[in-house]
Order: C-alpha cells, then sequence, then structure tokens
C-alpha cells in the first residue's frame, strides 16, 4: 500500500483523496525511478569478455563510449542488457513496445502512449505524469535487464507500456513473432544530430565534430538511417505489427497522430471520447509545454542525467540554427542515398 506522504505529495489538489484517486496513487507507486548510467556503468556482467573485443569510438566517452556490435554502434554501458534482452525478454500478449532512434520524439511518444493506455485508470489531476518523467513511466527494457533488475518489468500490470531503442535487427523472434504491437517514431536526421548534440556531446565537442561522427554514424545507435530502414522495410512488410510514425508528422496533425496511435495499439477513442474533446485533452495534457513546466521535468533527474534535458525545444527546423548550407546539403545527400529506391522519405 501506497504510504500516506506519497499519496498527499503525489495529488496536486486541497480536497480529500476520492476512493478512485486512492486507488491511482497505488497503482502509481509501483512505478520508480529509470536506473542512472554510473548503476549500469558499475556492473559486471557474463557478456564483459564479448563487450571488450568490439570496435570502439570514444568520441562520445564521457558519457557515452560506444561500441559496434551487429552492425550498429550501441553504448557500451548499456550493451549488456541489450545482450540479456536478446537472450531472455519474452513479452506478453497485450505489451505494447515503443521504438524509436535516440532523440527522435521518444519523450513525447511515451507520454502520449501512457496517456492513452491508461486513461480510465487515471485522471488528468492525479496522473503519474505530474510526478514521473514519462521515461519512468515507459520504462526501457534493456536497461532494466543491464541492471539485472528486469524482475522490476514483471511487476508491472498489464497491459505494459515498455520502450527500446534497440534497432530491429536486433530484436528476439520472441517480440517479432509476437502479437504484442510496436510503435516506432522516426525523425528527419539534421534535426536528430542537433538535438543529440545538445543532450550529450555539448560540453565535450565542437558541433562540427558531432555532425561528421554522425555523417558516419558513430553515434549511439546508429547509423541513424539503417534504424529507421529497418522499421520502416519491417512496417511495410508487417503493418499490423508495426505503426511507423513521423515526428513531424505527429507535430503537425497530433489529433490524427494520436487517434492513428489509439486505434493501431487497440485502444481507440469511442464517438463519445471524441465528443467530449478527451483526444484534445490528451494532446494538451502530453505537450510539449505542459511537460516542460511540470516541476519534476524542471528540477527531478536520475543520477548525472536531469529531466530537463528531454525538453529543449520539440520545434521542426532547429537544425537551420547550427548548420551551414554545405552541411545541411551533405546531410540531406546522404539521406537521399541511403534511402534511395526503399520509397521512404521525410
Amino acid at each position: 500500500m501506497a504510504n500516506s506522504s506519497f499519496i498527499s505529495n503525489f495529488c496536486l489538489t486541497t480536497n480529500p483523496l476520492k476512493e478512485k484517486e486512492i486507488e491511482e496513487v497505488v497503482e502509481v507507486s509501483k512505478l520508480r525511478p529509470r536506473p542512472s548510467e554510473k548503476e549500469l556503468e558499475g556492473l559486471d556482467s557474463k557478456y564483459k569478455e564479448l563487450i571488450c573485443s568490439l570496435e570502439t569510438e570514444e568520441a562520445w566517452s564521457p558519457p557515452c563510449p560506444i561500441r559496434k556490435y551487429q552492425n550498429f554502434w550501441q553504448i557500451e554501458h548499456v550493451l549488456p542488457g541489450i545482450l540479456a534482452m536478446q537472450e531472455v525478454f519474452k513479452p506478453r500478449p497485450n505489451d505494447i513496445m515503443v521504438a524509436s532512434f535516440i532523440k527522435s520524439g521518444t519523450t513525447w511518444l511515451k507520454a502520449l502512449t501512457f496517456t492513452i493506455v491508461h486513461r480510465k485508470k487515471y485522471s488528468f489531476s492525479c496522473h503519474p505524469l505530474l510526478k514521473l518523467n514519462s521515461h519512468d513511466c515507459v520504462p526501457h527494457i534493456e536497461f532494466y535487464y543491464g541492471l539485472q533488475d528486469e524482475q522490476y518489468l514483471e511487476t508491472l500490470p498489464s497491459p505494459r507500456v515498455l520502450a527500446t531503442h534497440v534497432q530491429y535487427s536486433m530484436l528476439s523472434e520472441s517480440v517479432t513473432a509476437s502479437r504484442c504491437p510496436i510503435v516506432y517514431i522516426c525523425r528527419e536526421p539534421k534535426d536528430v544530430i542537433v538535438s543529440l548534440w545538445h543532450m550529450i556531446g555539448r560540453s565535450e565537442m565542437p558541433f562540427t565534430r558531432a555532425f561528421e561522427l554522425f555523417c558516419e554514424g558513430r553515434v549511439p545507435y546508429g547509423p541513424a538511417w539503417d534504424h529507421v530502414l529497418e522499421y520502416y522495410t519491417s512496417s511495410l512488410h508487417n503493418p499490423e505489427k508495426i505503426l511507423f510514425l513521423k515526428y513531424e508528422e505527429m507535430m503537425n496533425d497530433p489529433i490524427d497522430g494520436v487517434m492513428r496511435l489509439a486505434n493501431f495499439i487497440g485502444f481507440p477513442f469511442s464517438e463519445e471520447e471524441k465528443k467530449t474533446g478527451l483526444v484534445e485533452e490528451i494532446v494538451e495534457f502530453c505537450s510539449f509545454n505542459k511537460l516542460k513546466d511540470l516541476d519534476v521535468n524542471k528540477n527531478n533527474g536520475v543520477g548525472n542525467v536531469k529531466n530537463d534535458y528531454y525538453f529543449r525545444k520539440a520545434i521542426v527546423g532547429d537544425w537551420q540554427t547550427h548548420m551551414t548550407a554545405e552541411m545541411a546539403t551533405k546531410l540531406d545527400k546522404i539521406t537521399e542515398k541511403k534511402f534511395h529506391d526503399s520509397g521512404f522519405t521525410f
């Protein structure tokens, strides 16, 4: 049972708690903050010998040394969790998975998916996202396997909303052959590198260096184009399994995007919900400005990663303030070449 101090601190209301609100808070208390990088880095692993044999790229360290595994660059201290996830993780039939390349709208998609799925469980006045970052509400599977704390994921009630940055080819057959839907979001590469640099590279290297590493694919979870292409191609082959979303389209018409998302994951809005404006309420509740202004996202965090790192601008086209015309042209040409004959465009 949730303790009284948790309940009083969680509910943003001066009114006595109603029975339903108490149930909501008890359920929320099962959630807990995501593991810190320090916790992951300090673990020994049965995969240590394999990981140490892999090609390394030190440009992103600290905080993110990366190693090349199965043609993608993985964050070194997350690799044990990825390997364990491949080997052990078994999804429940009603799990929902959120997948993305890093800095492509993950925080927003997590918030939207979690809120859609649990809209009948949590009221907007007493909601987990008011006191927890969306990365705490929707845990990354590989992080908890890396922490050797995968049992935490088993304590979460169904339907679970889980997340991963793992490439589609690295998902185990237990995931790809399961009934659980996968929602993938991608973002224009020029904006991705700007956001990535601001989050993990700004204090360590000039933007021009980060840009060159991105063009070479030598970034966490990169190459970005291959990551996107794997999910895109798989969504074409199995559209009932994978919903492929574009960040820019979601930003342009979030109402349509939220309804598509709800329909795909099996939680469609009723006509009554549409009439009463629930879709618009969810869009507003999960909006950038709403989430950014919450105390939990302004002042809290885990380890050295503060929650405000996940809330910078959330605009389309911010790359124009960082790149020269020549840099933009270079990246566009790489993108065109990578997606040639795939039918995909941003």
